[in-house]
Order: C-alpha cells, then structure tokens, then sequence
C-alpha cells in the first residue's frame, strides 16, 4: 500500500451510503483477519453509534452519515491489525456481567466460566475468597456478585491491572466486599498479613514460552500473564505448595488449567497433599482443577 493510501476496504465502501452496505464490505475484509468477522462489524458499528448491536441491528441500519464512517473506520482499522475487539470496544462480556479490559490485563474468556462455576460448585455458601492474578477481576467479582454473603481479596504482580479490577469493582456495586493488593506469589513474604481463605481462585499463566499464539493474543494481551516458562507450569509449581497454608480447614481451591495440563498439574497438586478433581470445559477439554487438602493435612 503506497504510503497515506486509504485501505483497500474503504475503496470498496467509497459509494456505500448505508450501515448495512458499510457492514457486508467490512465483514468481507475481516475474514481474514477473524473467525467472528460480521460479529465483530456488528460490534464495532455499534460502540461507533453508542448503541447496544442488537438496537443497531434493528434501528439503525440506513443511511451512514460521513461522521459516523469516520469514527467506524478508526475502529476498523484497528481490528484489521488484529487487536482484540474488546480491547477496541474497552469492555467484555463475562458471566452475563461487562469487564473493563485494557491491555494491562487478560480478555475474560468464556473458558473461564467452567473455572467460576466450579468455584460455584465446590465452596460454602459464604466464603472468604482469594484470587491469585486477579486480573480484570472477572473470577473474583463474578464469583462475589452471585454470593452476597462472601467477599474476598485479589492479589496481583501488575499494579495497573489491580487498578483496572478496582473500577471493575466500583461499577458493578461491590465496593467494600474486595480488596485489592500488588503481591507476586514468586516473591518471600508475599502472602503475609492475608490471613486464611475459604477459597482461593486461581487462572495463572500457563502458555509454555514458545507456544504459536494468534496474533491478537501474541502482540495485545500482556505477556506476563501468559507465558510461565517451557512447558507452562512454572507458576503451578511455585504456587501450588504455597496454597495449603492459605486455607481454612475444609478450604478448597480452583485453579485453571490449560487443556493439556491436567496431569502434570494433578502431580504438582497431590505431592502438595491435595486430591484433585477435573471439570471439563463446554468443548469437553479439561479446563479447572479443584484441590481439596488430604485427611490430616
């Protein structure tokens, strides 16, 4: 492309005057770059409007003002060099409830609702929860929202990506059931003063370091929550024997795993004293390991 030369899709919408004529051209140019490509038009001509996809699918689908082209082609052209939509739209959707994401932290993917609902599953009804690499604090606070009796703590190496859980906190109501904390379970002394848990939460890196990642995951999402070390254990294994002192009698954990993890990950737990229960993931991939502490233990 010669130099301040307009993207070849926008010469194809140059004589469109309708979102929907607007929509269909920039799908078609998608395609390569998205498995999702006319949801993610939908999407981000939405966010350009400041209306929900389904009040523009239904409302808005006429005329396209030169204003509105403007604000959506700003938008596209960021998706089309593969930066996630959410990271675009500044939000994401998880457990029915909006996270603000940035890219100081990890999208919430719908992977991790098996890990939450196991969370659901395995703990009391009232439970004091800590979330190790809380992130956005899509765990933590989805698991907070449907337990009003629990609160917890997050705890996270990024202060930026505590920062983007705090307002995640502030706009979903639960100010004064979550705190957050900088703490690097890699680091002596990290887990001092935190006192005992009910449950602790945990999805951790686990890309081994030369796993082929898509481009939108690869050059977006922040490394350091991705990566832990050649065969992605490296955390499991600093963290896990770290968890029984962290737990109430009759505690359990949930930890996320990756879909090849199961039984390494199941050894580093049990030498720990603990007996490990998979859940499997909606596409039948193991995906969330609850650890409950051994008799005696």
């Amino acid at each position: 492309m010669k130099p301040n030369a307009s993207p070849p899709w926008r010469t194809e919408v140059a004589g469109t005057s309708t979102v929907a004529g607007v929509l269909r051209a920039a799908a078609q140019q998608l395609a390569g770059t998205s498995d999702t490509a006319r949801l993610d038009a939908e999407l981000l001509m939405a966010h350009a409007l400041g209306v929900s996809r389904s009040d523009l699918l239904l409302r808005h689908m006429g005329a396209i003002s030169p204003a509105l082209l403007d604000r959506f082609n700003h938008l596209l052209d960021r998706r089309l060099r593969s930066e996630p939509v959410a990271y675009i739209l500044g939000y994401q959707e998880f457990r029915d409830l909006n996270f603000a994401v940035n890219a100081h932290v990890l999208i919430p993917r719908a992977d991790s609702e098996t890990t939450l609902q196991a969370a659901l599953d395995a703990a009391p009804g009232s439970a004091r929860v800590l979330d190790c690499g809380t992130g956005s604090g899509a765990l933590l606070l989805s698991f907070l929202h449907e337990r009003p009796g629990s609160s917890g703590i997050g705890i996270d190496a990024s202060a930026q990506a505590l920062g983007v859980a705090a307002c995640n906190c502030e706009s979903l109501g639960l100010t004064g059931r979550a705190q957050f904390f900088v703490r690097d379970w890699n680091q002596p002394g990290w887990a001092e003063q935190l006192g005992r848990f009910d449950l602790i939460l945990s999805n951790p890196p686990y890309v081994e370091a030369d796993a082929q990642l898509d481009s939108s995951v690869r050059d977006f999402e922040p490394a350091q929550a991705l990566f832990a070390g050649p065969d992605g254990l490296d955390d499991y294994r600093a963290l896990i024997p770290q968890l029984p002192a962290l737990l109430e009698p009759g505690g359990v954990a949930v930890l996320e795993i990756g879909a090849t993890q199961a039984g390494a990950v199941t050894q580093i737990a049990t030498q720990s004293g603990f007996t490990v229960q998979c859940h499997e993931d909606l596409g039948g991939r193991p995906r969330a390991l609850v650890l409950r502490l051994g008799l005696g233990k």
